[in-house]
């Protein structure tokens, strides 16, 4: 081989491939109920989208993108989430015009160039909706119990709901001054990194994974502390909201989540061992950065297929098996071929799923290929099937076999 797979991207195949295609069907079925609507966007953006969407200051733009130039001279990068592409197609195609709101669903593509780990490479998936237009907490209540529905669809028990508001911009300016105080008590003992971002975004320091910084920050003023009036009565209505619903949940003042653009209303879904499953948020103010012209609410989450592939094998829970091959259609000698195949063919027309033999083996070493794949039955058609009529049908389990006419074959499976 020349080369191998680049560093923190897999291939899918087998068994992963499997559970990914039954993770993004039961995505694209809730979503279907919940009348959020799938769009695809580009695989890159122009970098500027990036910059002004996810922030400047965040480790995402700082460290993580793949940025590059084209032929033509433009910064352009990979997307490193969602989010930003599918704001830059509402407004570039003008979806605000419509009735509003609207909801977008969407399976993609991201990548970071960070330290691949468990659940966390440099080109992930992710399944993430987007809801536009409304101001209401119900927005939000609305992607929490989708995500709920969509972990119990899949089987997963251990999860729990995080909340925290980390306000708007009129009194996060309050909260970052009173941060920002703080920090500076502490400077001395903050890491480097923490060091920078607290002169240019004192917010993300909460967010430090260094143990150093994150026991540091535990005596830190929180938001839910300086939220004004309004940011405050929109996070006690959700709360009141989830209660009425008898969703559980427990607020999380050190959740700020790592991009910029979020507003009020931030959360995750934590599993036992406190890892962060999926996060979301309300990003009131990311439309008016991309396009000034606009003043638009919005909410949504992002949800890493990597992650809940890990977190099903964590909880030991079996997604449904993939598909048994009712039959395999064995030929004995060439003139039995195309008789054979019209078989195969009737079969999958009408959705039984069938194989027959490709490699011209032996009929011993066909019979040993189709219980090597899981064939419930087998049969073989040769000269002597085709002169006489008359096949055997073997059930591969029992051993019983069932004497049929050519014709009568298809009958036995659809």
């Amino acid at each position: 081989m020349i080369t191998q797979r680049p560093k923190g991207t897999q291939d899918w195949y087998g068994s992963n491939m499997h559970k990914r295609t039954i993770i993004e069907g039961i995505a694209r079925k809730l979503c279907k109920v919940y009348n959020i609507k799938e769009i695809i966007t580009p695989a890159f953006e122009h970098t500027v989208l990036f910059q002004r969407g996810v922030g400047e200051t965040t480790d995402v733009v700082q460290k993580e993108m793949y940025t590059f130039e084209d032929k033509g001279n433009r910064s352009i990068t990979l997307k490193p989430e969602g989010t930003a592409g599918a704001v830059r197609a509402y407004l570039e195609n003008g979806l605000y015009a419509e009735s509003q709101p609207t909801k977008l669903f969407y399976i993609t593509q991201a990548f970071r160039y960070e330290k691949p780990q468990s659940g966390r490479l440099r080109q992930h998936h992710q399944f993430g909706v987007e809801f536009f237009g409304s101001s209401s907490p119900l927005a939000e209540v609305e992607l929490i119990t989708l995500l709920m529905e969509f972990m119990k669809e899949l089987g997963l028990k251990g999860a729990k709901l995080h909340i925290n508001s980390i306000g708007c911009k009129n009194c996060r300016k309050t909260y970052n001054d009173a941060l920002l105080e703080f920090l500076r008590q502490h400077e001395g003992q903050l890491c480097e990194t923490c060091r920078e971002r607290m002169q240019k975004n004192p917010l993300r320091v909460l967010d430090c994974k260094v143990p150093s910084c994150k026991e540091i920050v535990k005596d830190a003023p929180r938001t839910i502390q300086y939220l004004d009036d309004e940011c405050q009565s929109h996070f006690e209505e959700l709360k009141s909201m989830l209660t009425t619903m008898k969703i559980p949940f427990e607020v999380d003042t050190g959740i700020v989540r790592g991009l910029d653009y979020y507003t009020k209303t931030v959360f995750e879904f934590v599993n036992e061992e406190g890892f962060t499953l999926c996060g979301g948020g309300r990003y009131d103010g990311l439309i008016h950065e991309i396009d000034e012209k606009q003043d638009i609410p919005a909410v949504g989450f992002g949800f890493g297929i990597e992650r809940i592939i890990n977190e099903l094998e964590a909880e030991g829970v079996e997604l449904e098996p993939e598909p048994t091959i009712q039959l395999y259609v064995g030929i004995l000698g060439k003139e039995a071929k195309s008789s054979a195949y019209q078989l195969v063919h009737k079969l999958r027309n009408a959705g039984v799923i069938v194989e027959t033999d490709y490699m011209d083996r032996s009929v011993k070493a066909q019979m040993k290929y189709a219980n090597k794949i899981g064939a419930k039955n087998t049969v073989i058609i040769g000269a002597d099937e085709l002169a006489n009529n008359l096949a055997r049908v073997k059930n591969m389990e029992t051993g019983e076999q069932t004497e049929v006419t050519l014709d009568q074959i298809a009958d036995l499976f659809l």
